[in-house]
């Protein structure tokens, strides 16, 4: 397969959004608290596997600048200071693939982590879904592979009904 290439590039500041366009069709708006806790950086993801680090408490983190890197990618320059960590092509069309994945293992980890000071429906509701399926998953399935299966549909399943709640509350 080869490399994606954008088409398409636009910083929505008062959504905290990032749009990206790919020449294979694909678009994807990625939130800002999305990208500045999946940064490529060393002070997100570690030296090595087993190290990334949960990144609490950037719901409102924005991006201020966008610098091209070549042909490669972009670094992203966030209002926190964060701007390290250069944003590949190939990264971000991951990103965008396995958002609803990794943003409901992110929000799961911070409800059950308490580290949202003020978590929204759909934390809250991805936390206590990851937290009744595996407990399902391992009564009914047992093991290891039943308590993460089922957390992981749960973390799922609960972060769409706290999504729906929250955008109920808009």
């Amino acid at each position: 397969m080869s490399t994606p290439r954008p088409t398409d590039l636009i910083l929505h500041q008062a959504s905290h959004v990032l749009e990206v366009a790919f020449d294979d069709g694909v678009r994807f708006r990625l939130p800002c608290e999305y990208l500045r806790v999946e940064s490529p950086s060393a002070e997100v993801q570690g030296h090595g596997p087993g190290q990334k680090v949960l990144v609490a408490g950037k719901r409102n983190v924005s991006v201020k600048a966008i610098e091209p890197m070549g042909n490669y990618g972009v670094l992203l320059r966030f209002d926190d200071g964060h701007d390290t960590g250069i944003f590949s092509w190939n990264l971000l069309h991951q990103l965008g693939l396995e958002y609803e994945a990794r943003w409901a293992t992110y929000t799961a980890a911070l409800a059950l982590g308490g580290c949202a000071s003020n978590p929204s429906n759909t934390q809250v509701g991805t936390g206590v879904g990851a937290v009744v399926g595996g407990v399902a998953g391992n009564a009914i399935f047992g093991g290891a592979v039943g308590t993460i299966g089922g957390a992981a549909a749960g973390a799922l399943v609960g972060h769409e009904i706290g999504e729906d709640r929250d955008q109920r509350r808009r």
